[in-house]
This record gives structure tokens, C-alpha cells and sequence, in this order.
């Protein structure tokens, strides 16, 4: 997934950072000029580019607000050549999940009740005739947006389709074979871009095939090793607060004062098996990182509720 790296922030608004990555402006020049010969003034060619960067970004804060709504954390966009990334941390919960994904393309969907009444009264007033460059600017907004959405609707992983996909998978799969299923899916959809990239001869088209392929292939190990984690044996008397899951018997963890102060090779070792105590050190360990989830909580919001017997 992209990152901050080679981006600018641009600024903060409703608790998330925006940033713009510096390749924005290379295609900018290149869109810009490209399409002079729609309209009267190139003018509208920066407006149109703009009206992009309005949509993918309003797209990405309808996952960001949507996250928080469930309780998950979001603070982040990043906003890149291939479109825009939320970085949306939902609780680990399919409902959660599925309203977090699902949230942005409802915002597209939302802009064309704005945009086709628009439609209308252009229409109404003769544009073609009297306004032709601002009916051209209007239906370039149409088209960026339901192709926007339908594209984004693909179901192929890490598309929100493709998540949506996992989401829903997810009530009745589990979340790790629900992910599998996904990036399987995801990477059939993957042959059927590259196919129509060659037929295109379209290089975008062949770049997001790429981008989408390690994005599978990394949700795919990644539904391996939960997978894995789910047949070790577990500390039933112990559950993640966010995920809910037991963590396996075994050894996952890792001191942070060992690998901070030695040089050596650093041990794994069960750290609910000592009682949150390093073996080497002895340093207890203040936040444990799930490995299920990957969410860190205090050790002492691990420790599940002893059940009470009836009366």
C-alpha cells in the first residue's frame, strides 16, 4: 500500500491528515494536456483535474468517518497517482469492517443525486447551446464518478468490491478463510485486467493490475498464517479485548528492552506462558500486540472474565 513517503501534507481536517503524493502533479500535466481539445480553455481542463482530486478525496473520508463512526481509528489519507488510500483501522468485527469499506463508494453514489439533477437543468437552460464548456465539465463529473464507482466495485482484493466481498464472507467464513476466499477471487479478477489492459493498451491499466497482484498475494500469506495460528493450541483463559481471540501457546513474542539493548539474536518466547515477564530480563511487557489482529492492548485487558456458576 502506498505511503507518506514522497508525499507533502497538505493539510488537517476533521482529525485526518491529508497528504498528496508529488507524483499528483506529474499526471496532473500530463491529464491537463492531453485534453485541451474539450475545451474552449484549459482553464477547465485544471477545474477537471481538481474535480478528481475533490471526489477521490471526499471517496476516501466517507472510509475514514465511517471508521470512527464503529469505533475503529482513521486518521490518515494518503492521496497517490492511482487514486487514494485511507489508512482505516475498524474494529475486528465483519459489521465494522463491511459499513468502514462500504461507506465510500455511498459517497459516490450520493454525488450522482447531486450531479444528474445538474444534468437536468443544464438541459433545461440550453448549456450545449448557451454554456457548452460548463455541460462538458458536467458530464466529465459524471463520468469520473460512476466510473470511480464501478471500478472501485470490482470485487477484486484490495478493491473496496473485494473487501466488501471479504466482509460479508466474514459472517459466515471466519475472518482468515473469508480473506483467503477474497484474494483467491482477486487474483481471477487480476488475469481479467491484465487481459483487458493488453487489449486497451492502456499502461494504467497494466500498473494498478501490478499494484492489485501484491496486494493479493500479501492478503493471501496473510490468510495463511492466521489460518496456521487458528489449529495451535490456545490460552483459553486469555482473550485480545479487540479481536476477541484467544492467543496461541507458543512463542510470538519478543522482548522490547532485549532487542533494544542486545546485539544478539533476540528470542520468541510464550509471554502469556511467564506471565507477561521477559525470560531473559525479566522486564514485564506493558502493551501486548495480537497476532491475530495486530491491535496492541495492556496485558492486563487480555485476561478474560472467570464465568460464575449459577446459583
Amino acid at each position: 500500500m502506498p505511503t507518506r513517503q514522497g508525499s507533502v501534507h497538505l493539510f488537517r481536517f476533521a482529525g485526518v491528515d491529508v497528504f498528496l503524493h508529488w507524483a499528483w502533479f506529474l499526471v496532473a500535466a500530463i491529464e491537463i494536456a492531453g485534453r485541451t481539445r474539450n475545451y474552449s480553455s484549459i482553464i477547465w481542463n485544471v477545474l477537471e483535474y481538481l474535480a478528481l482530486f475533490v471526489i477521490v478525496l471526499l471517496h476516501e473520508y466517507g472510509h475514514a468517518l465511517s471508521c470512527r463512526q464503529v469505533g475503529g481509528k482513521a486518521d490518515q489519507i494518503v492521496l497517490w497517482p492511482l487514486g487514494g488510500v485511507a489508512y482505516v483501522n475498524p474494529p475486528p468485527r465483519p459489521g465494522a469492517t463491511l459499513w468502514s469499506i462500504a461507506a465510500g463508494p455511498l459517497v459516490n453514489v450520493a454525488l450522482l443525486f447531486i450531479l444528474i439533477p445538474m444534468g437536468f437543468v443544464g438541459g433545461a437552460l440550453h448549456w450545449k447551446q448557451t454554456a457548452p464548456d460548463v455541460r462538458t465539465f458536467l458530464m466529465a463529473l459524471v463520468g469520473i464518478n460512476v466510473g470511480l464507482l464501478i471500478f472501485n466495485l470490482l470485487p477484486i482484493y484490495p478493491l473496496d468490491g473485494g473487501q466488501i466481498l471479504r466482509s460479508l464472507l466474514w459472517f459466515g467464513l471466519g475472518r482468515a478463510r473469508s480473506l483467503m476466499a477474497a484474494t483467491v477471487v482477486g487474483m481471477l479478477g487480476v488475469a481479467g485486467l491484465v487481459a483487458l489492459a493488453a487489449y486497451l493498451q492502456s499502461g494504467w491499466l497494466a500498473i494498478m493490475a501490478v499494484f492489485i497482484l501484491g496486494n493479493c498475494w500479501a492478503g493471501m500469506k496473510h490468510a495463511r498464517a492466521m489460518i496456521r495460528l487458528g489449529k495451535l493450541p490456545q490460552h483459553s483463559a486469555y482473550s485480545c479485548p479487540e479481536c476477541k481471540t484467544s492467543p496461541p501457546a507458543a512463542a510470538f513474542w519478543t522482548c522490547f528492552r532485549c532487542s533494544q539493548h542486545s546485539q544478539l539474536l533476540i528470542k520468541r518466547f510464550d509471554l502469556f506462558q511467564t506471565q507477561g515477564l521477559c525470560p531473559d530480563c525479566g522486564q514485564p511487557a506493558e502493551m501486548v500486540r495480537c497476532p491475530i489482529c495486530g491491535m496492541e492492548s495492556p496485558l492486563a485487558a487480555w485476561t478474560a472474565p472467570v464465568p460464575v456458576a449459577a446459583p
